[in-house]
């Protein structure tokens, strides 16, 4: 028996070690096949080695390479596997083990075994250039930097490390090195898509549009039908405010990858922008499903239950989105929603936009200031930035103010923050001596800009709305800065000087709580008269009822002011009530307001929805008018003075912050103080008081317009030289705080 046992073992033996012979060619032609991607056959060819050589490296790390390329990922991991328990020193099979794990998307074990490979062969572009892969999705971005930079020293025209590279750049927001790394990438392969789609986004970044177009359709053309790229050229078409196409490119990228989060959140944004509030909440539902933890998809379903009034639930999802990702666009965005809030008041207000400066200001740099003249008295460089050159209601409060300054004083220096350009900017741009199309600017080449200009004061316009650029007035480009004329109730920055109000809008009892110096002007904004709209006969004469109206933003339009003006309505009998804004035209939006009209007993036949109309047909219809109900606590601005101008009156309530006092500080301004009440008694009281007063009301509805250009707050020129004057003090101030 041993004799014999021992006769097999030999004869195995020789059968082994020949067999080992053979093996070689066939692990060779496996090779070869594997190579010309005839995997079928290299994977045949490995069984037979292995069905003889259980453990034969070669043929373990090659048949795990083929069910990886023929995407068996699973057999690849044990495969794989297998064939490092057999040489444990073979950094490639490391390599390849750990490139299945990020295949599976397993990347902490993707990590664990690229590491193992790098530690046996330190000089390995793949492994450093997997790592780098795996660490990136871990969030581990500084260390895949640092890997991608040593397979690049290894290996410099290593496309694929330096596209990578720009990624964890653009993650990293920075903007110029990610820039650099594509550009690197297809100086070596031109037609590296994915650098060319980095190039997109990373200009999209930088805001140079044009450029980032331009490569995104050169990766369209290599790649056609590219979800991805469609939807980032969308992306670039919203920027460039062109809704439909934009829109297309959506609905195109959507079509091919029903569920890409770039594409879902783009359809989100344009449907929004192009009053689809039902489209917008759609796909942001379906963003919410794919991500619970998309804090861009809380963001924007946060719009959307604004859009609609609910500013309660607006409020609560921004802040489950802001506990996600503290960025200064969802800081700002909650600071202006507080503004509709009845309970938030100066202290509450006044501590988000601090909020804001702690998080974001504090960390932004400031600049060093260039030696300038001292002279109290020169012409003052004044610089406007604004994203609301165009047809916005800032700009109409802006517009009397340029076009009224003393010229000889002043020099002015318009930089343009948005890409939306119409008539009204047509205006701007003749007021301005210079004009900057500072939408395509970073922030710190804004601030460099400002800073060649030499603009000795610098005002913002937006406040903490969309597109301010108030990241630049933190970094302090010029030495005096100002908010005003939009969004100025104060911006918490520590940077920012002085803010322009009155004492209706922001009362000596809640200055302390600004970080600026308030500077009284007669109103908080004004308005160039209105001249083309002809007088008009005071509909109740002719209607037999009174008929109330609303001109007004939707999402100012709160719970408490719609349970008012049901209330002055029931008591007012026969009463209408004419609502107009663009979002009527929205039927979700239109819906949703009649609704919540009739649930306090108003019927949908006494009430009347208007949407969007030119400026001209917007202005005739307050014909239909005899009463504004100014909205709170969110108050009306220029609405305010465009009802005053058409002769019909508004009846306002002061409340206990800036943006609910808006509408007092107007028309207490032209003269009507018995129109502002203290309380909601008191709205109603005054409506009901003078609705049953048309002779009075007719008279003052011919009055009216001459009432407003005899006050300081409508006499435009009037206005303008206060302005004027606060400047010169500003400057007068500083001159002389730098040479004591």
């Amino acid at each position: 028996m041993q004799s014999s046992a021992g006769a097999r073992a030999f004869q195995n033996a020789r059968l082994q070690k020949k067999f080992k012979k053979q093996a070689e060619a066939l692990i060779s032609a496996a090779n070869s096949a594997y190579s010309q991607g005839r995997h079928a056959e290299a994977q045949a060819l490995c069984h037979q080695i292995l069905n003889e050589l259980p453990e034969h490296f070669g043929a373990l790390h090659l048949l795990g390479l083929c069910a990886f390329a023929t995407q068996n990922l699973e057999a690849a991991r044990q495969i794989l596997k297998q064939a490092v328990t057999v040489d444990p020193r073979s950094a490639q099979a490391f390599s390849d083990l750990g490139a299945t794990h990020f295949a599976l998307g397993q990347y902490e074990d993707a990590r664990t075994y690229l590491e193992k490979a790098i530690a046996l062969k330190p000089s390995f572009p793949m492994a450093l250039a997997n790592l780098g892969n795996a660490l990136l999705h871990l969030n581990c971005v500084e260390q895949a930097i640092e890997c991608y930079d040593r397979a690049i020293k290894l290996k410099p025209d290593y496309v694929d490390a330096l596209c990578n590279r720009g990624l964890a750049e653009l993650a990293l927001q920075q903007f110029d090195r990610a820039r650099q790394s594509f550009e690197r990438t297809l100086l070596f392969q031109p037609r590296h898509v994915e650098a060319l789609v980095g190039k997109g986004l990373v200009n999209i970044e930088l805001k140079n549009y044009d450029t980032a177009k331009s490569a995104l359709e050169t990766a369209l053309a290599i790649r056609p039908g590219s979800a991805k790229i469609l939807a980032n050229r969308g992306r670039v078409n919203l920027e460039l405010s062109r809704l439909d196409q934009a829109a297309a490119d959506f609905d195109a990228a959507l079509a091919i990858s029903p569920k890409l989060e770039v594409a879902l959140q783009g359809k989100a944004q344009v449907s929004l922008n192009m009053g689809n509030t039902a489209q917008a909440i759609l796909a942001c539902t379906t963003l919410l499903e794919e991500n619970p933890r998309s804090a861009i998809a809380m963001a924007l379903l946060s719009a959307c239950f604004a859009n609609q009034g609910e500013i309660a639930s607006a409020i609560e999802l921004l802040d489950a989105a802001l506990a996600i990702a503290p960025d200064a666009g969802l800081i700002g965005r909650k600071i202006f929603f507080l503004d509709f809030l009845a309970d938030a008041d100066f202290a509450v207000q006044q501590a988000a936009r601090k909020h804001w400066w702690d998080a974001i200001g504090t960390k932004l740099p400031q600049r060093t200031l260039a030696p300038r003249s001292l002279d109290p008295d020169r012409q003052i460089v004044i610089g406007y930035v604004s994203a609301e050159f165009w047809y916005h209601s800032a700009a109409f409060a802006l517009l009397p103010v340029l076009r009224h300054h003393d010229r000889a004083k002043f020099k002015i220096v318009c930089y343009a923050c948005s890409s939306t350009q119409d008539e009204v900017t047509a205006s701007f741009k003749q007021m301005a001596d210079v004009w900057v199309d500072a939408w395509q600017l970073s922030d710190d080449q804004l601030a460099d800009r400002i800073q060649a200009d030499n603009v000795d004061i610098l005002i913002d316009v937006s406040g903490h709305t969309t597109g301010n650029r108030l990241s630049v007035f933190a970094r302090k480009p010029a030495p005096i800065q100002v908010t005003a004329f939009g969004h100025a109730s104060g911006t918490g920055l520590q940077t920012m000087d002085y803010v322009l109000a009155d004492p209706v809008f922001v009362p000596e009892t809640a200055r302390h709580l600004l970080a600026e110096k308030v500077y009284d002007l007669p109103c908080l904004n004004t308005l160039d008269p209105i001249l083309d709209v002809p007088p008009s006969e005071l509909p109740m004469l002719r209607n037999g009822r009174v008929t109330f109206g609303v001109f007004n933003r939707i999402n100012k339009i709160s719970d408490e002011a719609i349970r008012v003006w049901s209330k002055l309505m029931r008591e007012v009998a026969g009463s209408r009530i004419i609502l107009k804004h663009t979002l009527l035209d929205d039927p979700l939006v239109r819906e949703r307001l009649l609704a919540r009209f009739v649930a306090h007993g108003i019927g949908e036949a006494d009430i009347t929805c208007l949407g969007m109309t030119p400026r001209h047909e917007h202005l005739r219809a307050f014909a239909q008018v005899d009463i504004s109900l100014d909205p709170f606590p969110q108050n009306g601005g220029i609405s305010t003075w465009e009802s005053l101008y058409a002769g019909v009156p508004v009846i306002a309530k002061l409340g206990n912050a800036s943006s609910s006092r808006a509408g007092a500080s107007i028309v207490a301004a032209v003269g009507l103080k018995d129109w502002v009440a203290e309380d909601d008694d008191g709205y109603a009281a005054i409506a009901c008081k003078f609705a049953a007063q048309p002779d009075y009301l007719a008279k003052l509805r011919a009055e009216l317009p001459t009432q407003i250009s005899a006050s300081p707050a409508g006499n435009v020129e009037i206005y303008a030289g206060r302005v004027d004057a606060g400047y010169r003090q500003f400057w007068r101030d500083y001159c002389a705080s730098m040479t004591r």
